[in-house]
């Protein structure tokens, strides 16, 4: 037997036995029915094994991972498939999987044979070679249990994953357990855990250093909308190795930016050392009647958004080695790595020098680099560009219709390692301001009956205008049409948009405007002598009211300026009899102003929002809506115009 099949059936009876004693009490199918009335399914037991030890020199990484839940109700037989992943890099050996039913007092096992492969469809991480294992589970009922396992082998010991503690489904145990070699020494970070729910053990088994976090009776995670994302929310363990000692030698691998740096290093090596002299030309073309290296920058990362499509399509270490910028080039699209390195290698062929490569996590990732210098804190490549006055331009290519100067929305207030040389700089992204997300509008009205008529202005920029023109992409004729009703929309869903004009989709430098014609029927009342109007014609701030049970955050994405002027020419003969006040709202998450003007045949109502958190934290949410409850009394108020 050789030494890699010995140590993968050891792993397996030590897995075999650590699983047996995590499931020999369980309880009968009444007994969880009662502990779990409002749940259609119940997770028995969700376990890791990892097992480190050293062969040929190296580490050996075998993963054994089980998972058991019980049906709880009918509803709860809809669930009849489960999945799990692996890779290139996270080798699978073998799974195993089936459905458990209890008939006449017997267990019978029925195997899974409808199972499938599939290409993992999230697109926000570079290193996305990941596979996808369906599977179906036959012949479920109410008691029935689902059943899998499966082992991988981890091809690199830098790449272990963080192991969550908490589903949308109730949990009876979840356990991981980390098997090591003495001569081998882990670290590990504990997440989102602030009541230590977690139960931590470290012990010997057989000559073996055994680490084991178990977390019992864990509740289900509800969804709520806007939330910031699992990582910031679900209790986690990051376990990662620090170093292995073979004989007298000493091997790091990961505990320090420095080292995860080292790590990253090799994989861009080689980026900037090729030519193409036809990418070369290009590049050149394009930056020769630019003065400053800003502008030239600028330029580039223009072109490279607009003639290089963001395709991700990677194959183990190809999620972490940017492809050359020839290839990039000769075949037009590339992944967030491809382009930057296109960026990178154009900014060299220019004579742009302070052009390099940055490794970011997306906002979904709370960690910071000092908590957590693993892999597991990068989910994104970008480059970067560090003028004179040494501020930081973040390039991110993926992301074609924000204009440049600004970060991507998804990686603000986030801290990117950039790469220089033998050198590194831990920097961080700057939280765009709401002023430079600011949306202006101007509606111009007056009153035929019981309609409003109108004819508007509204300009968008920043992250507002990205969104705007993303969501309109190449839409055309009817669906265009509707696709701009829904973003011009005032008053309510009887609004009749009846003509409009865009300016700037195409430039990105330039606030993307529309110009409309509307009426808004049945939204004037009158009564003998007297008009009533709402000028408040968009209440979308008021939507924003938080559930009184939310516990977790409120993510924003980001902050925004609104301001928007209604202007009402009165009707002849008509003068104000009642104008509501005046009002102000300022705290530590928002400010607001609404404002009336009257003037001889006309009545103003100046409106502006601002707000100031990305992040609203449940601390915040009594403030917040009752903040929004005032503004939602005053949106209800109304002018009133008498007949003179």
């Amino acid at each position: 037997m050789t030494n890699w099949l010995k140590l993968l059936n050891k792993a397996i009876v030590i897995s075999c036995v650590f699983w047996a004693l995590q499931t020999k009490a369980q309880k009968t199918f009444e007994e969880y029915k009662s502990l779990y009335p409002n749940s259609n399914e119940l997770v028995i037991n969700d376990l890791q094994t990892y097992t480190l030890s050293i062969q040929d020199n190296k580490i050996k990484v075998l993963s054994e991972n089980k998972f058991e839940s019980l049906i709880l109700t009918e509803n709860g037989i809809n669930s009849n498939e489960e999945t799990f992943s692996y890779s290139d890099l996270i080798k699978l050996i073998e799974y195993d999987a089936f459905t458990e039913n209890l008939i006449n007092g017997k267990v019978k096992k029925i195997k899974v044979t409808q199972s499938n492969e599939k290409r993992d469809a999230d697109k926000t991480v570079f290193h996305d070679d990941i596979k996808i294992r369906q599977l179906i589970f036959p012949n479920l009922q109410v008691g029935s249990k689902k059943v899998y396992s499966y082992t991988t082998e981890f091809t690199d010991p830098f790449l272990l994953h963080r192991f969550n503690f908490g589903s949308s489904l109730p949990l009876e145990n979840a356990t991981l357990e980390v098997v090591v070699d003495k001569n081998i020494e882990i670290g590990y970070t504990v997440f989102n855990d602030p009541k230590k729910s977690i139960q931590f053990k470290e012990f010997e088994r057989k000559g073996k250093k055994v680490y084991q976090w178990t977390a019992l009776n864990v509740k289900p995670l509800k969804y709520e909308f806007n939330a910031p994302g699992y990582l910031h929310i679900v209790p986690n363990v990051n376990v990662y190795i620090k170093e292995y000692t073979v004989g007298k030698t000493v091997t790091p691998v990961l505990g320090t930016v420095d080292k995860l740096y080292n790590y990253y290093k090799k994989f861009i090596e080689q980026i900037g050392k090729e030519e193409n002299q036809a990418l070369k030309d290009i590049s050149i073309e394009l930056t020769k009647n630019e003065k400053s290296d800003t502008e030239k920058v600028k330029k580039i990362y223009y072109w490279v958004k607009e003639n290089i499509n963001y395709l991700a399509f990677e194959d183990g270490y190809e999620g972490f080695i940017p492809r050359s910028s020839s290839l990039v080039f000769e075949r037009k699209f590339g992944d967030c790595k491809d382009m930057g390195n296109l960026i990178y290698t154009m900014a060299k062929y220019s004579n742009i020098k302070n052009v390099f490569i940055c490794w970011i996590g997306t906002r979904s990732i709370p960690y910071s680099y000092e908590q957590l210098p693993t892999p597991g804190v990068d989910n994104h490549m970008i480059a970067v560009y560090q003028d004179e006055n040494k501020k930081y331009f973040f390039l991110d290519a993926t992301d074609k219709h924000t204009k440049f100067g600004l970060p991507s929305d998804f990686i603000q207030d986030k801290e990117g390692l950039v790469g220089k040389g033998d050198a590194y700089e831990i920097i961080k992204v700057p939280i765009v301001q709401a002023s430079d997300n600011a949306v202006n509008e101007v509606i111009n009205m007056t009153i035929d009956g019981d309609k409003l008529v109108g004819d508007g202005f509204i300009s968008f920029d920043g992250f507002n205008r990205t969104n705007i023109v993303y969501a309109l992409g190449d839409t055309t004729d009817k669906e265009r049409f509707e696709a701009i009703k829904s973003i011009v929309l005032k008053g309510n869903n009887k609004f009749n948009l009846k003509e409009f004009k865009e300016a700037n989709f195409e430039d990105k430098d330039q606030s993307y405007t529309i110009d409309f014609k509307f009426e808004i029927p049945n939204f004037v009342i009158t009564i003998d002598n007297e008009i009533y109007v709402n000028l408040f014609l968009d209440q979308m701030i008021t939507k924003m009211i938080l559930e009184k049970d939310r516990k977790f955050s409120y993510d924003l994405d980001q902050l925004t300026k609104t301001q928007a002027k209604y202007i009402l020419k009165l009707p002849k003969n008509y003068k104000i009899s009642y104008t509501p006040k005046n009002e102000t709202i300022t705290n530590d998450l928002f400010d607001a102003q609404f404002s009336f003007e009257s003037k001889a045949d006309e009545i103003i109502l100046n409106a502006s929002f601002v707000n100031k958190k990305l992040l609203v934290e449940p601390k915040d949410f009594e403030l917040w809506n009752a903040s929004l409850n005032k503004i939602k009394e005053i949106y209800s108020e109304t002018i009133k115009l008498e007949k003179q």
